[in-house]
């Protein structure tokens, strides 16, 4: 599996998380506040985490593009 294709399963599955989180939220604002909260931040950090692979490996391919030409 390449990088690009775990990155991108990575960034889809911290966009469903953060998306179910804040459902929860709207359906019961109070009955988890704190807990969603981390739950949604968790999916940010993920969701920039995964960027930051994608960005990576996109420059890495690049420059091995550049060494090869």
């Amino acid at each position: 599996m390449s990088a690009f294709a775990i990155a991108a399963s990575g960034i889809a599955d911290a966009t469903a998380r953060f998306a179910a989180s804040a459902e929860r939220t709207a359906r019961d604002p109070l009955r988890d506040l704190a807990g969603e909260s981390v739950e949604r931040l968790e999916s940010e950090i993920a969701l920039k985490a995964n960027v930051a692979v994608l960005k990576t490996a996109d420059d890495m391919y690049g420059s091995l593009l550049d060494m090869i030409a």
